[in-house]
């Protein structure tokens, strides 16, 4: 198979477009053809080595943690998936930007009906992202208000669709391009971070979610009602700050989860999210995608398209 491999860690020069051999599903796992992978943030992050240790990885690496295919091989022990299935999966161990891969039962969902599989690769990721830090560490509730900065990058975007579903009142921010997708996909109050500060507008919120950190995090303390709560996924909260403010903090690090993917199949089904694709590259041009993440302005998500999508 063709696959994006890197043999030492470094920029997106490392990425190499070669053959590998076509990996083996254990009795536990199945083997996916794979259609398209998603881009994200941190991928720039695991290849230069940073985020190695946290995502287990090990040269020659193949990234891709997002991945949408086909079943094409079952282990022994797979019970729910067959041969033929149209898969998604957020890959706890990466392998999408090749042209097969290996998952399991434990991260791989039915993928949803009313999207492409290109569409599809975009979501698992980052949405379950979201899902576990509003639904699962927040435990949003209808009604409560949320701000979520970000709300035009991938976690941002649907963490603005996700607190809508489940009834909440959204502030998001973005830069001025993307004031009109926040609307769009049903925040509340649309903040533009380059002409307003967000801490003049949103006040005594329920629940930060913050995918920024620096600058973005320090300031949103402040904006929290007491025993309220910032979550945020790139670094730790100020402990001294979350007392003054008598408030709550927490850092997530998502992980896989078969079963809140399929409630998340299940909204996307309904209409209730819809995912936001910027770019769609071929596998070849993985690098350039690398390139693009790392500068941490995607509208939504890049997708590297592997193959077409199957007939019928």
């Amino acid at each position: 198979m063709k696959a994006i491999v890197a043999h030492e860690y470094g920029g997106p020069e490392v990425l190499k477009y070669e053959e590998m051999p076509v990996p083996e599903p254990k009795e536990n796992e199945i083997l996916v053809r794979m259609i398209a992978s998603g881009v994200n943030p941190a991928d720039p992050l695991i290849l230069n080595g940073e985020f190695a240790k946290e995502f287990g990885t090990h040269l020659p690496l193949i990234l891709g943690y997002d991945m949408a295919g086909v079943v094409v091989k079952t282990g022994a022990k797979v019970t729910k998936l067959k041969v033929g299935n149209p898969v998604y999966a957020y890959l706890l161990w990466g392998g999408g930007w090749a042209e097969y891969c290996i998952s399991n039962e434990g991260e791989s969902a039915i993928k949803p009906k009313s999207l492409s599989f290109v569409d599809a690769a975009s979501v698992p990721l980052t949405a379950l992202t979201a899902w576990q830090a509003l639904v699962d560490i927040g435990k949003i509730q209808a009604g409560q208000t949320v701000l979520i900065h970000g709300g035009s990058g991938g976690v941002g975007s649907f963490a603005i669709q996700i607190a809508k579903a489940r009834g909440a009142h959204v502030i998001a921010t973005a830069s001025t391009a993307n004031q009109d997708l926040l609307k769009q996909i049903g925040a509340d109050i649309a903040i533009d971070y380059t002409k307003q500060k967000f801490e003049e507008i949103a006040h005594d919120v329920d629940l930060v979610l913050d995918p920024v950190g620096r600058d973005t995090l320090a300031r949103s303390y402040g904006v929290v009602k007491k025993g309220g709560m910032v979550i945020t996924i790139v670094s730790r909260c100020d402990e001294a700050e979350l007392k003054k403010h008598g408030i709550r903090g927490a850092y997530l690090s998502s992980h896989p989860n078969a079963v809140e993917l399929a409630e998340i199949t299940n909204l996307i089904d309904a209409g209730k999210i819809k995912p936001v694709v910027s770019q769609v590259l071929p596998l070849t041009d993985a690098a350039k995608a690398d390139v693009q993440a790392e500068t941490h302005h995607t509208r939504g998500k890049i997708v590297l398209k592997i193959a077409d999508e199957p007939k019928g």
